[in-house]
C-alpha cells in the first residue's frame, strides 16, 4: 500500500492512498461470501451458490460497495499510520478507483492535530495563594456535616415548607396535551431549589400528604421547545410524602457520633487541620492552572472546530452522568430549566476550547522537554487504584488493557508531569488571597 500526504492548509490535508490489487480481491471474497449468504439463485440454497454464477447473474460490481465497506476503514487506518498524521475529525473520502483486478485508490481530506508553536513556558509568574482557615470557616463546614448528618423525617401531619423534600406524581399538559418530558412518578423533589420551571415549587409548597393540586405555570419566552416558549401549563400534581431534614445539636455527642473524639473542641480542631490540608490542596490546583494557563496563552495555535466540538461532546457526556447519579438525566434537566442542548453547547464551549488549548500546549511542552512516563511510575499508579478499589494492581492493569484505557492512564500521567515541571520551572509572584469556597462535597 501507498499513502502519501500534502497539507494544504495548517489543519487540513489530503491523503492519498492507493492499495495493491490483491487486497482487493481479497475483500471482494469476504464481500462475496457475505452476500451469498442471502442471495436467492434459483437451483442453488442460500450460501451454496457459485461465485461465476452469482457474478454471472448479479455482477462482480454488486459486491464493490460491500467489499469497499470491509477494505476502506484497514486501508485509512494503515495510511493515517504510515503518514504519521493525529486525524482530529472524520475524513471525507473521495473514491477515485476501485474494480476487480485494479488498484484500489481513493482520497481523504483529513483535519489533524494543530501544530503548537510554543511561547514562554518556563519562569512564568505564578503567584503563591494563601492557605489559612478563618473562624468563620470552620464554622461554615460544621454547620455543613450538621446537614450532611441530618435525618429526614416524615411529615405526616401538616403542609410542606421551603427545603423540604416531597415526594411527587406530576403529569404537566399544555391546552390538555400531555408533552415530552411532562410526567413522573414518586419524583423526590427539594423545594426551594429552583430545579423545576419557575413558579412550580413555590405553588407546591402548603401542600400536605395526599394532597392533589393543578400547578399552573408558564414556560419561559426562551424555552428549548419552541413549541412550548411562553405557553401556560398545568402540572396535576399528587403529594406521597413529606420529608424534613431534622438537624442534630453541635455538641460533644455530635462529634462522637461523626468521628473518633469524644469532644467537639477536639473535633473541631481535627476538622480545622482536614480544612487547612484541603485548602493547601487547592491552593496548589489554582497554582498549578495559573501555570498552565500562562503558558497556553504564551502559545500560538490554530484549533480545528472539530477538537472543540468534540471536547464539548464529552464536558456533555460528563454532566449526563453527573445527573444520572442525582436521580435526574439531561433530558429532564433541559425540560425543566427551559435551555436547549443548543443553549448547553454554547455554555460549555468556552471552557472545552480552553481544555483543548491547553492540553495541546502541555503535548508540546512535554515533547519539547523530552519527558517520559516510566513503567515504576505507571505501577505506582496502579498500586494507587488498586488500594482505592480494593483489587490487585494485576487486576487493575488487566482491565484497564482490556478496555484500551492504559495508554489513557499513560497520557494522563505524563499530562500531570507536565504540570509539576511547569510549576518547578515557574516563579513565585505575590502572594493573594484565595476566595474559593472550601466546602466538602456533599
Amino acid at each position: 500500500m501507498k499513502a502519501t500526504w500534502e497539507k494544504i492548509e495548517k489543519n487540513l490535508g489530503v491523503l492519498d492512498v492507493e492499495v495493491d490489487a490483491d487486497r482487493v480481491a481479497s475483500a471482494l471474497d469476504k464481500a462475496f461470501n457475505k452476500v451469498a449468504k442471502k442471495a436467492n439463485v434459483p437451483g442453488f440454497r442460500k450460501g451454496k451458490v457459485p461465485r461465476p454464477i452469482f457474478e454471472a447473474r448479479y455482477g462482480v460490481e454488486s459486491l464493490y460497495q460491500d467489499a469497499i465497506d470491509i477494505l476502506l476503514p484497514e486501508a485509512y487506518s494503515e495510511a493515517v499510520d504510515q503518514a504519521d498524521i493525529f486525524p482530529v475529525d472524520r475524513p471525507e473520502v473521495d473514491i477515485e478507483q476501485f474494480a476487480k483486478g485494479e488498484t484500489f485508490k481513493f482520497k481523504a481530506r483529513v483535519t489533524v492535530k494543530p501544530e503548537v508553536k510554543l511561547g514562554d513556558y518556563k519562569g512564568v509568574e505564578v503567584a503563591a495563594v494563601a492557605a489559612e482557615v478563618s473562624e468563620e470557616e470552620l464554622n461554615e463546614e460544621l454547620e455543613r456535616l450538621q446537614q450532611r448528618h441530618a435525618e429526614l423525617a416524615v411529615i405526616d401531619e401538616g403542609a410542606s415548607v421551603s427545603g423540604d423534600i416531597v415526594v411527587i406524581d406530576f403529569d404537566g399538559s399544555v391546552d390538555g396535551v400531555p408533552f415530552e418530558g411532562g410526567q413522573a412518578e414518586r419524583y423526590s423533589l427539594e423545594l426551594g431549589s429552583n430545579s423545576f420551571i419557575p413558579g412550580f415549587e413555590d405553588q407546591v409548597i402548603g401542600m400536605a400528604t395526599g394532597d392533589f393540586k393543578d400547578v399552573e405555570v408558564t414556560f419561559p419566552e426562551n424555552y428549548h421547545a419552541a413549541e412550548l416558549a411562553n405557553k401556560q401549563a398545568v402540572f396535576k400534581v399528587k403529594v406521597h410524602e413529606i420529608k424534613r431534614k431534622q438537624l442534630p445539636e453541635l455538641d460533644d455527642e455530635f462529634a462522637k457520633d461523626v468521628s473518633e473524639f469524644d469532644t467537639l473542641d477536639e473535633y473541631k480542631e481535627d476538622l480545622k487541620k482536614q480544612l487547612l490540608t484541603r485548602k493547601e490542596q487547592e491552593a496548589q490546583g489554582v497554582r498549578e492552572n495559573e501555570a498552565v494557563e500562562k503558558a497556553a496563552a504564551n502559545a500560538e495555535i490554530e484549533i480545528p472546530d472539530a477538537m472543540i466540538q468534540s471536547e464539548v461532546q464529552n464536558m456533555m457526556r460528563d454532566f449526563d452522568n453527573r445527573l444520572r447519579q442525582q436521580g435526574m438525566n439531561l433530558e429532564m434537566f433541559l425540560s425543566f430549566s427551559g435551555q436547549s442542548s443548543d443553549d448547553l453547547e454554547g455554555q460549555m464551549k468556552e471552557d472545552a476550547e480552553k481544555r483543548v488549548r491547553n492540553n495541546l500546549v502541555l503535548e508540546q511542552i512535554a515533547k519539547e522537554e523530552k519527558l517520559e512516563v516510566t513503567e515504576e511510575e505507571i505501577n505506582k499508579e496502579l498500586e494507587n487504584m488498586a488500594d482505592t478499589y480494593k483489587r490487585s494492581a494485576e487486576e487493575i492493569r488487566s482491565i484497564l488493557g482490556a478496555n484500551g484505557s492504559l495508554d489513557s492512564l499513560r497520557e494522563e500521567l505524563l499530562l500531570r508531569k507536565t504540570i509539576d515541571f511547569l510549576l518547578e520551572n515557574s516563579v513565585e509572584g505575590a502572594p493573594v488571597e484565595k476566595k474559593e469556597e472550601t466546602a466538602t462535597e456533599e
